[in-house]
């Protein structure tokens, strides 16, 4: 999906008050985020993401009846238009500051203090949209490439099914980094929500500790970090699990991209060639 394909979709949501086509465009990912007034749109790649959609929204109106800062729906329901799902957002204030590490720990540590909502949450299926996003590669990637993430997302599945926790399972954020954190004149406020699950808190850790690792995140800023959430996940030993899952994950992740941006090709060929090498020290960039 572009972004032309997205303000078609927009346009024919018809849930703005204004032209689509002066919409500002946010993010152009899985989803296109647009911006318009105090309105913020979400139009989804697919139809396969309408379930999510649908989800995100329940989970934005439970974090708010349990007082949990974080984006808010503008609309209870999701729309399924021309085959992308469609969802509006109350658009937050302007951000007063970037986010950093310790404010992304602090939210954790209140996401992580809630009871579970009263419909059920998904487990953390960070390996699950392996497929798909090797699917939309197609040929642009090398077939044995994509076998090699095949065969590492099977073997971390089964791995991940067999750990131990250290902390108390329950609602986890699923994504957790600074940049789904937006610091609003208010303070920190949680943001992207389609990820949230039921299942080790020490996914939410992991992330950062990956950051720290291929992503060039400062050590002091790691340490920020875990001494606001109040412990160093590196210290238990199913770290190297949790991590090896999400780098397979994350590779797949911009495979989907490469058929039509030569950055994210070699952005993917790299990050898998690291991984066949074994090599924890190549510098992943972000994409």
């Amino acid at each position: 999906m572009d972004e032309a394909r997205a303000r078609g979709v927009l346009a024919a949501a018809g849930v703005l008050p204004g032209a689509a086509r002066d919409a500002r465009l946010l993010a152009l990912g899985e989803n296109a985020v647009f911006a318009a007034g105090d309105l913020v749109v979400k139009v989804g790649r697919d139809a396969e993401l309408l379930d999510r959609a649908r989800r995100e929204l329940d989970i934005a109106m439970w974090l708010a009846e349990a007082g949990v800062p974080a984006v808010r729906a503008a609309e209870p329901k999701a729309l399924l238009v021309e085959g992308h799902p469609v969802s509006v957002w109350h658009r937050l204030p302007d951000a007063v500051r970037p986010a950093e590490p310790r404010d992304l720990a602090e939210l954790l540590r209140v996401v992580h203090a809630i009871p579970s909502p009263s419909f059920a949450l998904p487990p953390r299926d960070l390996l699950g949209g392996v497929e798909r996003w090797l699917r939309l590669a197609g040929e642009a990637i090398d077939p044995a490439d994509a076998a090699y993430l095949r065969e590492r997302r099977d073997g971390f599945a089964a791995a991940a099914a067999a750990l131990t926790p250290h902390l108390t399972p329950g609602p986890i954020h699923g994504d957790a980094l600074p940049r789904n954190v937006h610091i609003g004149p208010d303070g920190p406020v949680l943001v992207d929500l389609e990820t949230f699950s039921a299942d080790l808190r020490e996914h939410d850790l992991v992330v950062m500790a990956l950051s720290r690792d291929r992503y060039g995140l400062a050590a002091e800023a790691y340490d920020s970090f875990t001494e606001a959430y109040g412990w160093d996940v590196r210290a238990w030993q199913g770290c190297a699990v949790l991590r090896g899952a999400r780098e397979t994950a994350s590779c797949a992740w911009v495979a989907q991209h490469a058929p039509s941006n030569p950055k994210a090709l070699a952005e993917f060929e790299r990050r898998v060639a690291s991984l066949r090498d074994g090599d924890e020290t190549v510098r992943w960039y972000p994409f």
